[in-house]
């Protein structure tokens, strides 16, 4: 079995002005860290024999890693589109904070960005995601209805804001 890999579709290249910053700053530090890297691993080969020395190992996926990184983001940055502006109209859109009532009558809220600042753990969804789909162009008061494995969800768009 080979390594290659068919590439991942390709993403929305919308982004919030705070996310594109956030991008840009990692790319500025991915700098130095990598020319500590470098010289960890130069140290390291000059230990000797390399095929049994955990360091130089280490120390090379680490810089593979950093490198893999620094091109995505070489290549990610220029082609993203910054949305700096709330739409004129109330309804769900790119940078919206949606509130959603679930069935039982609990309250969840979800900010819609980009895939590359989407944070499930701050409730920061990526405008490619199911649910992100079913709620764009949603009104507040209007039915969502969402089917992810045979899973019905419904909620009801309780509020919107832009901020």
């Amino acid at each position: 079995m080979g390594r290659w890999r068919p590439p991942p579709p390709k993403s929305s290249p919308y982004i919030t002005p705070a996310g594109y910053e956030s991008l840009q700053d990692e790319l500025k530090a991915l700098w130095p860290k990598r020319r500590e890297v470098v010289q960890a691993l130069a140290a390291a080969a000059a230990e000797g024999d390399r095929s049994e020395n955990a360091e130089y190992i280490y120390r090379k996926k680490e810089l593979a890693g950093i490198d893999r990184r620094i091109r995505y983001l070489q290549k990610r940055l220029p082609n993203l589109k910054v949305v700096d502006r709330a739409p004129a109209v109330n309804r769900v859109y790119f940078g919206a904070w949606v509130e959603l009532e679930t069935a039982d009558g609990s309250l969840v809220e979800y900010r819609i960005v980009g895939p590359d600042e989407a944070e499930p753990g701050a409730r920061a969804i990526s405008i490619d995601s199911p649910l992100a789909r079913a709620l764009l162009k949603k009104a507040v008061d209007d039915d969502v209805e969402l089917v992810v494995d045979d899973q019905r969800q419904a909620y009801i768009v309780a509020g919107i804001r832009y901020s």
